[in-house]
């Protein structure tokens, strides 16, 4: 692996450091991996709606790149492909937080879904009015059905345009709101890759392409698309996109739309003008009337080479919310000022610690230390999990639990005789906070859930570690909307959740339940994925187990052997 970085952890900080550095309209919000304007005071006392997106790194210019005047309020950055924390999410809304309220803009992805969701939950019970949009202009994945369904993908920069030119008028929240929704229900978008991209976390590609192939419907994460072929001429290519949308999206000829022609991140510019010449002859002759035309980096997946063409429906509000003005650094016809001054810098307001308090049992010395065995066995399987995941989802799973692990090892010597449902949620905020992507709201649900039982103190023992692990899996089921069979962590979580049930001792019971989760793990290799990023591989994903299920056995086991 080749690339320009001084070290992986501090990639997407770096990364934002430089722009805001370059642009002084932007400004790092604290220690988060948030860029906001920098005026933000005084936009908040503007009595305008803020319009807050996020989601992983890796996408760039997208997210950052699109915050200013006209544009976004805020930009929440996770790691390299995977979500940005709750926290992080919750932060920001709180320092964007006005009497005129918050837009957010989701992409269509789980773990962006869960925690910019329950972000916004949580800013609601504050009291702030907040509310949220799901991005899903993937073309390539139609209905998809018993999927986790369409994904957001290059679209969405329209979606930030339409919404950040209504906010920038003054309009209300609700109207801004709508005007989003029109413009995620007019456009579609479908990309090609000619190479995978490489996440600096791993090293690897998640899939491979030989010299003569070509991946059609694929997303921004670095997973394989819908359909494999062989290399064919740019013109045939683009007519396969567009007239892809173009059903999509049921337009008809004497429609006006609005184009964009967005690399992926490594393919040439003279590649790019011959994909735009190419895109505005076939809508030409497929009838349409091109109002606009876009070309350049819009939103990508790290130096993946390949194109993805976007089409909005544009009528007269439309080609006007993209004319606005708009002073965000990516934001075509915007010229970036190079400042002499330092990079700017905005305090992040405070979050309290919910792990304070609990009126539970002591949390005894045994407990501590199988927390302690499960967190260093995920720690010790991190390259294989990150293995698995590379070929099913997105190649995150391992150094995601991993970096989890890590920091409840460095908390557990505090554990011991603190009362159990105070630990579970440090447990629950830790987790939070350090996870990245889906597992972390999941696995934080699971610890909050468990907490709650054991702040009733019904139960001690075996009885208590059943039941909490049952709250769990249901928290976990509730969240996610995922179920038995869907090939998820679930399809571990729940056989051994059943099978804990009744067992006389603590060891007794975790072993039961880890040979249920082993047993519940190895079955999700004959499943057909319906959630998560594996659903968008579809069959291709058949024969290798899911590899949150494999987590989940691994921890159980090694908490068995412990108590054992």
């Amino acid at each position: 692996m080749k690339k320009l970085i001084n070290d992986i952890p501090s990639v997407v900080r770096q990364s934002l450091e430089g722009l805001a550095a370059l642009y002084p309209g932007l400004a790092l919000l604290g220690g988060e991996n948030t860029l906001v304007r920098a005026d933000l005071a005084s936009f908040v006392a503007s009595g305008k709606v803020a319009i807050v997106t996020g989601g992983g790194a890796g996408h760039e210019p997208a997210h950052a790149g699109y915050v200013g005047k006209g544009m976004l309020t805020a930009a929440v950055s996770g790691d390299v492909f995977a979500s940005p924390s709750t926290d992080a999410v919750y932060t920001a809304l709180r320092a964007v937080a006005n009497p005129a309220g918050i837009l957010v803009i989701v992409k269509n992805y789980t773990g962006d879904r869960l925690n910019f969701g329950l972000a916004v939950e949580m800013a609601r019970a504050d009291g702030v009015a907040v509310e949220m949009v799901i991005v899903d202009d993937d073309a390539a994945l139609g209905k998809a059905e018993r999927t986790a369904g369409r994904r957001g993908i290059a679209g969405t920069v329209f979606v930030h345009k339409v919404a950040g030119a209504a906010a920038e008028a003054g309009l209300p929240l609700s109207e801004v709101k709508a005007r989003a929704l029109a413009a995620i229900g007019a456009v579609g978008s479908m990309g090609v890759a000619l190479s995978p991209c490489t996440v600096p976390a791993t090293g690897k590609a998640n899939f491979s392409l030989g010299d003569d192939e070509m991946e059609l419907g694929l997303g921004i994460h670095g997973e394989a698309g819908v359909r494999r072929v062989t290399m064919q001429p740019a013109q045939q290519v683009v007519e396969t996109l567009l007239d892809t949308i173009i059903a999509d999206r049921g337009l008809v000829g004497g429609d006006r739309v609005a184009l964009l022609v967005n690399n992926l991140g490594g393919t040439a510019q003279m590649e790019m003008s011959i994909v735009a010449r190419d895109a505005l002859q076939t809508l030409r002759a497929r009838g349409l009337t091109v109002e606009r035309a876009y070309c350049g980096t819009f939103l990508t997946a790290i130096e993946m080479t390949g194109v993805s063409l976007s089409l909005i429906k544009a009528d007269a509000a439309v080609l006007a919310a993209l004319d606005a003005p708009a002073e965000a650094p990516a934001w075509p016809g915007n010229h970036g000022r190079l400042p002499l001054a330092a990079m700017s810098s905005l305090a992040a307001p405070a979050t309290d610690d919910e792990a304070d308090g609990g009126a539970g049992m002591a949390t005894p010395k045994e407990l501590v230390a199988i927390l302690s065995a499960a967190c260093r066995a995920i720690i010790a399987a991190e390259p294989e999990l990150t293995e698995m995941d590379r070929i099913v989802g997105d190649g995150d799973i391992g150094h995601s639990l991993a970096g989890g692990a890590t920091a409840l090892l460095q908390r557990a010597a505090g554990w011991e005789g603190r009362p159990l449902d105070a630990v579970l949620r440090e447990i629950g905020l830790t987790l939070r906070r350090s996870v990245g992507g889906t597992s972390g709201p999941l696995y934080a649900a699971f610890a909050i859930a468990a907490s709650q039982t054991a702040a009733r103190r019904e139960e001690d023992g075996a009885a208590l570690l059943a039941r909490a692990v049952a709250a769990g899996t249901d928290a976990i089921m509730r969240l996610g909307g995922a179920g038995a069979g869907d090939r998820t962590m679930l399809d571990a979580l729940i056989p051994a959740a059943s099978a804990m049930g009744g067992g006389a001792t603590i060891a007794a019971t975790l072993e039961t339940g880890a040979r249920a989760a082993r047993a519940g793990a190895e079955s999700t290799a004959a499943m057909q994925p319906r959630r998560g990023r594996s659903s968008y591989i579809g069959e291709r994903a058949v024969g290798h187990p899911d590899p949150g299920a494999v987590a989940v056995a691994l921890w159980l086991e090694a908490a068995a052997k412990a108590a054992g």
